[in-house]
């Protein structure tokens, strides 16, 4: 967290002194930064990890709107064609999350992806309950959930 924070500061600072205050400006400014921590983070504990945290993010945001994409076109063509083809339901998922922000990550991942609504997690915080909108294969679809919370929970480690 601590090499965001630097990243977004150093960014800000391009901004600032270059005196462009335009998105693009600001994209160059936090490449920039970045490669500046990328250089220095062999000197400072604190940005340990943070170099190879950032393609990680950008694949992520790459793959959670390739799968939002999707899910949309489906539940649109589904929604158009007369006869429905949604058959829904409840799957029990298991978690690898263990934290309670990965585990609020994690729904709200797949909350905000159309079809699917995270409803309970177990007591033991073992188990996330979803109501899936297309439930024809219920092993894909918990495969599919499985990667995306394998992906999500990449950022943090």
């Amino acid at each position: 967290m601590t090499g965001a924070i630097w990243n977004l500061l150093l960014g800000l600072a391009w901004v600032l002194l270059s005196g462009d205050f335009s998105g693009l400006n600001l994209l160059v400014g936090l490449i920039f930064g970045y490669i500046t921590l990328v250089l220095i983070e062999p000197q400072l504990d604190s940005l340990k990890g943070y170099p190879a945290r950032v393609p990680r993010f950008i694949g992520f945001i790459g793959f959670f709107l390739k799968e939002l994409v999707q899910a949309n076109l489906r539940v649109a063509f589904d929604i158009v064609t007369p006869p429905w083809h949604m058959k829904p339901g409840v799957i029990a998922m298991p978690l690898s999350a263990r934290t309670e922000m990965e585990i609020t990550l994690v729904a709200n991942l797949i909350s905000l992806t159309p079809g699917t609504l995270s409803l309970d997690v177990s007591d033991d915080r073992k188990v996330l309950y979803i109501h899936a909108m297309f439930l024809d294969n219920e092993e894909e679809l918990r495969r599919n959930l499985k990667e995306m919370e394998h992906r999500a929970l990449e950022l943090f480690r």
